[in-house]
């Protein structure tokens, strides 16, 4: 299934989103790092809160994980963008489609290529 190519406004828009969710995941990314520095075992707490604090720094750490990689798909969107392939999938190199670029800026597929990988 083809998608149509992306209007010049939909381009700007989908590159403004970019942008946006650049400089939030760069904001998160720094508050997170608060969340997934060392838990000191010597500080004077039970047990049991030494425990939740690890596990807490434990969730921190995959959640800062995820959000990386999400960083680093954005980058790459705006470098397709800079280049003029933005839209367009990396392994089948047809357009990948407004709807699906407006949910999700950063996909680097097309639907049908994405259910492949999954698959």
């Amino acid at each position: 299934m083809s998608a149509e190519e992306l209007t010049p406004e939909q381009l700007e828009e989908l590159h403004q989103a970019l942008l946006t969710a650049r400089e939030d995941l760069k904001a998160t990314l720094r508050l997170a790092n608060d969340g997934a520095k060392p838990v000191d075992l010597d500080t004077p707490i039970g047990r049991l809160s030494r425990m939740d604090a690890i596990q807490q720094q434990q969730m921190t750490r995959a959640s800062r994980s995820t959000l990386d990689i999400k960083l680093r798909q954005v980058y790459a969107s705006l470098e397709t963008y800079r280049t003029g392939e933005y839209g367009h999938c990396r392994t089948c190199e047809e357009p990948i489609g407004y709807p699906r670029l407006k949910a999700r800026p950063e996909a680097p597929f097309c639907l049908d290529c994405q259910g492949a990988r999954e698959r």
